[in-house]
Order: structure tokens, then sequence, then C-alpha cells
């Protein structure tokens, strides 16, 4: 019996024995499960319950022009924030805080008294109220830094470069329409709490993770053409008493857009202050009949179609013609015009009449080649395609009034991207803005480069409308204000009146011109548009003397030579130079001519001081980097003959 009973104890030890040892292995196993297996999820879930992270605003990546000179940076500033268990008065530290961060004390201190722990007092802070709250040295309020998006052209091309907003994503222009590249990745602060879910401090040993910065976008726009583009744009707009208005200058061979101005301008840097019609990118979200500059496509297409040649005439009946039962008139009356003289004296009745014999298929097929009726595709938000209606929906005198820029609307980048089509040979380039995007380390992750969408018209054709061209800006022609000291300029004049519900304004008006220079080798297409001029409303009158300063100060920047086979009209004598003339002085030139005066002392001045200089004595100076000028040749005070090679060199601001 005791044998059976010891018997019957040894195996309910051993089975408490396996029992301990199973429940030994199971809790070993939960244990090394949780600790290494499943520990990264178990961690991260820990931490959500006690730390709570606090974003902090991304840095963007610069936004530069062709020269690497900025257009848009971010800079970092002092954010402050306050962690109020950490103060040792609320009500004294408000006290304090109030005057440095220009708010009143109650507002402050009911702030404070609010906030669980964590409140950030101001974000982004200038320097001098940074220094101020630092100087108080007080408990529970800490710095940390952000980013934020300062623009340092102001005005300057600030339709294309866009602005952002406070978080801060891009909201217009190549900011918004290159967001995700320029836009870096956001940074956070890490805040533990307490079993209630309260902040209670930040966590010790670490301030979380520093953003990082996006890429940079360098664009196909030069700072100092745009600044160009601009002034004579604004000079032109306030002296015929315009609305608004528009000038692109385009590379012909390749589509790089090297300024793109609009009129009205506005200031990034105050994008709280901007409204829906100040930050419109005219260039390529308005468009407008563009009037007898359409007569270039009219006769590029009807020689090309081989239904007209140069010396054919047309009888423009002494300024009045009717067709399908309406009257075509033309500003005065002409005879028979050959076709360089429909578009030299732009008669409406000529081109009609070209366009008739055309006929509306090959209008239309042509005018949708040259880009008309669709968007061209620019790297920037908001174009729209501008209205070409189809040509089964061409009607009785459509044909004819389309023929001079009637009955169709574009936009001012379509109009400058067909004529460069013209200018280069016959090819559409695709127009463009952003050449490459970069690291900081400048290492190239991007390149673009010219797009040919299509040829439209053959190089022979291209030529003889260029040609065409010259005559209209020769004396007698209706152009002859754009013309461009010592180059060959071709261009057209436009004057479209303004459409108003159903019908056409019978006041206001859109004066144009568009061409490009020189002829032989073109550098330059040039579109000046002015919206509602009131002075005088012919595009020959307001838009192409625009157009003039625009090509002549662009040409000298860019050190194109001048055609010497064209004899230069007498320029006056070269002013004495004064201290106060010396202050406002240029950058570099090469110049032609006879003795053409003293160097100026360009040194410490900026590229805007220097092309003033420049414009002002007709100075052709090649410009080297950019910032302030810091060196020169000739010196200062030397003698400047024909032959010279004058130059100015810029070098960033410290």
């Amino acid at each position: 019996m005791i044998d059976k009973w010891e018997k019957w104890a040894r195996v309910r030890m051993r089975f408490v024995a396996l029992l301990f040892v199973g429940f030994f292995i199971a809790a070993t196993g939960r244990a090394f499960y949780l600790q290494v297996v499943d520990n990264d999820k178990l961690v991260k879930i820990a931490e959500k319950q006690h730390q709570k992270s606090i974003l902090l605003t991304p840095s963007r990546g610069g936004i530069y022009d062709r020269n690497n000179a900025p257009f848009a940076v971010s800079i970092e500033m002092d954010s402050c924030y306050a962690e109020t268990r950490n103060m040792e008065s609320i009500p004294e530290a408000a006290t304090q805080l109030a005057p440095a961060l220009g708010c009143s004390r109650e507002e402050l201190e009911a702030k404070l008294k609010a906030a669980k722990n964590f409140v950030w007092l101001a974000r982004r802070m200038p320097p001098e109220q940074a220094t101020k709250v630092k100087a108080l040295e007080l408990e529970g309020v800490g710095f940390v830094k952000e980013s934020r998006r300062f623009y340092p052209n102001s005005q300057v091309a600030a339709h294309v470069i866009g602005f952002t907003g406070l978080d801060p994503s891009g909201l217009e222009g190549v900011e918004k329409k290159y967001d995700n590249i320029i836009l870096g990745n956001t940074g956070y602060l890490v805040t533990e709490r307490d079993a209630l879910g309260r902040d209670i401090a930040l966590k010790k040993g670490s301030e979380g993770k520093a953003g990082s910065k996006g890429s940079n976008v360098v664009l196909t726009l030069d700072k100092n053409i745009q600044y160009i583009a601009e002034k004579e744009l604004t000079k032109t707009i306030e002296k015929n008493g315009a609305k608004a208005g528009i000038a692109i200058v385009m590379e012909p061979d390749t589509g790089r857009v090297l300024a793109m101005a609009n009129y009205p301008s506005f200031n990034p840097n105050n994008a709280k202050e901007l409204t829906p019609g100040a930050i419109r990118n005219r260039a390529i979200a308005d468009s407008f009949e563009p009037g007898s500059t359409f007569k270039i496509f009219l006769v590029a297409a009807a020689l090309e179609a081989g239904v007209i040649r140069p010396g054919d005439s047309f009888n423009c009946e002494n300024g009045s013609c009717n067709m399908y039962g309406r009257t075509i008139h033309d500003t005065h009356k002409y005879g028979a015009l050959t076709v360089p003289q429909v578009l030299k004296y732009s008669s409406n009745i000529g081109a009609a009449k070209i366009g008739q014999r055309l006929g509306s298929q090959r209008l239309f097929t042509a005018l949708t080649g040259f880009g008309f009726g669709e968007r061209s595709s620019i790297d920037l938000p908001g174009e729209v395609s501008g209205m070409l209606r189809p040509q089964e929906k061409w009607y009785g005198i459509d044909l004819a009034t389309i023929s001079f820029g009637q009955g169709v609307t574009a936009t001012a980048l379509q109009l400058t991207a067909a004529v460069c089509a013209v200018a280069n040979g016959g090819n559409l380039m695709k127009p463009y803005l952003v050449d490459r995007i970069v690291d900081d380390e400048g290492v190239v992750l991007q390149q673009f480069g010219p797009q040919m969408k299509r040829r439209v018209i053959s190089p022979e054709t291209a030529k003889t409308v260029a040609h065409m061209l010259e005559g209209v800006v020769a004396e007698g022609g209706t152009g002859t204000g754009a013309a461009v000291d010592g180059y060959r300029v071709a261009g057209k004049t436009g004057t479209a009146q303004k459409v108003e519900g159903r019908s056409y304004s019978a006041s206001k008006r859109i004066g144009s011109f568009i061409g490009f220079v020189p002829v032989e080798k073109p550098r330059l297409a040039i579109m000046v548009m002015v919206d509602e001029p009131t002075a005088n409303v012919y595009g020959g009158v307001v838009a192409a003397p625009a157009f003039s300063a625009i090509a002549q100060q662009t040409l000298c920047y860019l050190n194109v030579p001048p055609d010497k086979s064209i004899k230069k009209k007498p320029s006056p004598a070269p002013e004495k130079v004064t201290p106060q003339t010396e202050q406002a002085v240029v950058e570099g030139v090469t110049v032609e001519g006879a003795d053409a005066g003293a160097m100026p002392n360009f040194r410490g001045m900026s590229m805007r001081q220097v092309l003033r200089v420049m414009e002002q004595r007709g100075l052709n100076v090649k410009l080297q980097g950019s910032g302030r000028a810091v060196e020169q040749n000739p010196p200062p005070g030397a003698r400047i003959t024909t032959q010279d090679q004058v130059w100015v060199r810029f070098v960033p601001s410290a």
C-alpha cells in the first residue's frame, strides 16, 4: 500500500515538474517573441502612447536663373515655443514675453494657460524679435530652426516663380508646378506625454529630426533680360495709360524662355495681400484676338501651299470691300498691293483675299500646325488653349476675318512660339522654362532640353516670310518704331478690338508687336502686348518701341555683334561723366563707333544700376556673374575706343 502511495506521489511530482517546465518554455517563447520578433512594432506603439511629434516646416530647394542667380531661397529662422510645466510663473513669463512678441499680456497669458504643456509662441520670427526673446532667458521657452521662403528680387519674374503658402506648399508658378521636387521632407519635434496623454516635456537627449531640403530648380530665364523686359513694359504701360501688358523674350532655335513679364506685377514676399487678378500670369492665362499679327501665319501658309507668290498683286479696293454681305475696311485706302505690301501696310482686305485663295481647310490645318487652338505644354500651371473653332464651324465671313486675326484667340506665348517657327526655319519648338533640376552639391538630377514638336513650313518659305516682315519695320511700314539700331529686324504690328459681351468695343483695343532679331541668324523672338492703351491704340505706336528697347538692350547684354553693313544712326556726343552719373553706372560693353568717352566706375554697383547707365549712354556692355560689380575692363576713367572689349564682372554680396 505504501509502495502504491509512493508511486502515485512520484507521478504527481513529475507531472507538476513537467507543468512548470511547460509554463517556463511558454513564458520564455512569449518573451522572446515580444522582445525580439515583435520588438519594433511594440516600441512604435509605446512611443505613440508616450510621445507626440510636432511637425516642423519643411525646407524648400532654391529656384535660380540660368546663371545661378537666386529667384527663390529658403532661409532658416527661429521659431519659439513654450513648455508651460517648466515655467515658474506663467503670469510673470507673459508679462516679459508680450512686449518682445508684439502682443498683449492678457492674450499671451490666456494662451499659455490653455496649453496642456507645449505651445508655439511665434513661428519663423524676424531675427531682431528672436534676439529680444532669447535675451529674456526664461525657463520653459525654447527655439527651433524652421525655414521661410524668401524672394530676393521682389517683383522680378514674380508671375513665373509664383509663391508658397505657410505649409509651405507651392501655390502659383514654378513653385506650384514643381512642388513635389522643390519641397523637402518634414522634420519634427518629439514631446513626452503622461498616462493621460498630456504633454510633459521635450524628449530628453533629442529635439526630434531635422527636415531634409528639396531639390533646386534652374530656369531658362535670365534675371537681367527679365529685368529689362519688365522695365520697358512698365514704361510703355505707364506712358500709354494702359490697363495691362505682356512681354516675352524667347530663343527661336530652342524654345527657351529668357523673359516673361507681366504688368501689373506683385511682390511674392507679401503673398497675404495678393488678389487673384494680381497673380494671374497673363502671358499664358489670357487669350485675346491677335489682330494683324496673324497675317504672318496666313502668308506663310499660303506660300507653303503654293497658292501665292511674293510678286502676286491683290486689289485692296480703296480701303473698302464687301465680302459675304459684310464690309471689310483698311485703315488707309490702297489699290493693288503685292504680298509683301499687304504685310507692310497691314491690309485687312489683302489678307482676306489671300485667305480666300488659300481656303478654309488649308488655313485651319496651317494654324493648328503653328500651335493655335492647343496648349503649348509649357511647364507652368494655368495655361489656356485659346480658341480656334473647327473648320466645319466656319461660316460665311469667318475665313476672311480669321485671315486678319479676328474670330480667333491666342495667348501671347502661343504667338511667340509660332513666330519662332518662322524665325528658325520652320520648326515649331516647345516653349520651356526649366533647364535642369540639381541637388545641393550641384549634381544634375534631371536635364531638360529643346523639343521640336513638328515642322510647319519649309526653310525656303520661312526665309521668304522673314524678308517680307523686314518691310514692316522699314520706312513706310506700320512697325518702324521696332527698328533696332545696327540690326535687321523682322516683325508685325497688331491692333485688335476687344470683345465685350457679343460685340466689339468701340473704344477698347489691344496693341501688339511681335518679331525677331537679327533676321539672318535670329537670337531673340520678342512679343509685346499692350492692353487698352488710351494715349494711342495702334500696335506700331504703343508696342513696337518697347520691342525695340528690349531688343537693343538684350542684344548688347548678350554681346551679339551688330550687322556692320547697316549704317548706324548718328549718335549724340558722349556726355561728360560726373560723380553722380558714376554712382548710377553699368556693367561691361563692346562699343562700336568713334571715341565713346571715359569708362565709368562700375565697382560696387548692381546690375540694374549698370543697365540704367548703359541705356542712358547707349553702351554695349558684356556682363559676367551676378551681385555687385567688383572688376571691370577698361579701368575707370580710361578712354573707350571702337575696338575696346568692355566688360564688368559681378560677385554675390557677402
